[in-house]
């Protein structure tokens, strides 16, 4: 291994690598808090953000009344904190990455942090883009679906006269309203994190293109389970959802194939293997070699 590969000198005694988790923990924590703090600041502005699909929903149906009730007393409040939260990890995520990276990249060759960073980046990314779908694509259909279960208030007319229908009209708790939002942006924005945990295997050799494609009859079963507990009962949201996954499934086998070649080309170059060889070829059982020598007799 060559001098420029080696590990960053790190030699500190245990305790002072505890003292560094402690500070960088600390920080992490502080840069959370600011974030909640301005995030409550804030709160009806992004909570306003947060009912749109729900207010285009309604108005799609002539429905101008968008508010929703608080059953509770502390209900409200309790609907900031939550926002909060939410979005001070938000906000405090790349303080939080960037810590976490620092206290880790000493104990790590330089080869593996040009290899690791970019997972690093394209995690909260990937996210992003996954809570983006979730909030632009599916909230609107899953509300809309929602919504279908309303009816107007009657009078039935019959053999015994008139007969009152009850209606059933939308007036959502804000709370439970904010809760099923963020559980869909959370769940498609993990969703979308399969690309980067998959190339992230095959980066360590835990996976490989050849097996994720022998994979992919129990990958369709497992994303449909998926699209059915993360959606609404309705199939184009389903439908969409499995597209999407599946789509990135396929993604991250060009990735890790990519990464196979990548890792094939360097081998090649240290003299591991030969031209049109591979590292990641089936080793061939005794049985198959008989079988191969016996045709070309």
């Amino acid at each position: 291994m060559s001098k420029t590969d080696d590990i960053d000198d790190s030699s500190a005694p245990l305790i002072e690598h505890l003292a560094e988790l402690r500070d960088r923990l600390i920080k992490s924590l502080v840069a959370f808090i600011i974030g909640m703090v301005i995030c409550f600041a804030f709160w009806n502005p992004i909570f306003n953000f947060l009912t749109q699909p729900l207010c285009s929903a309604l108005a799609d149906r002539g429905q101008d009344d968008c508010g929703l009730i608080l059953i509770a007393l502390q209900e409200g409040f309790f609907v900031a904190i939550s926002i909060s939260l939410v979005g001070g990890l938000a906000l405090s995520f790349p303080m939080i990455s960037y810590q976490m990276w620092r206290f880790v990249a000493p104990g790590l060759y330089k080869s593996e942090k040009g290899a690791f960073l970019p997972f690093l980046v394209a995690s909260p990314f990937m996210f992003g883009l996954g809570a983006a779908f979730a909030y632009y694509a599916i909230t609107p259909l899953a509300f809309n679906f929602f919504l279908n279960f309303q009816q107007p208030g009657s009078l039935l007319t019959g053999t015994e006269g008139e007969t009152a229908v009850a209606g059933i009209a939308f007036q959502g708790s804000a709370q439970a309203y904010l809760s099923l939002t963020i559980k869909f942006i959370v769940a498609f924005g993990l969703c979308f994190q399969l690309p980067v945990l998959l190339s992230l295997m095959g980066k360590a050799g835990l996976v490989s293109s050849r097996g994720l494609k022998g994979m992919r009859k129990y990958a369709v079963v497992a994303i449909l389970i998926v699209a059915a507990l993360a959606t609404p009962p309705d199939v184009v949201s389903q439908v969409i959802l499995f597209t999407v996954v599946y789509g990135l499934y396929e993604i991250s086998i060009q990735l890790v194939a990519r990464i196979e070649r990548q890792k094939d080309a360097k081998a090649r170059e240290e003299g591991i293997i030969g031209e049109g060889e591979s590292l990641f070829d089936e080793p061939k059982d005794d049985d198959d070699e008989e079988a191969a020598e016996e045709g070309k007799a």
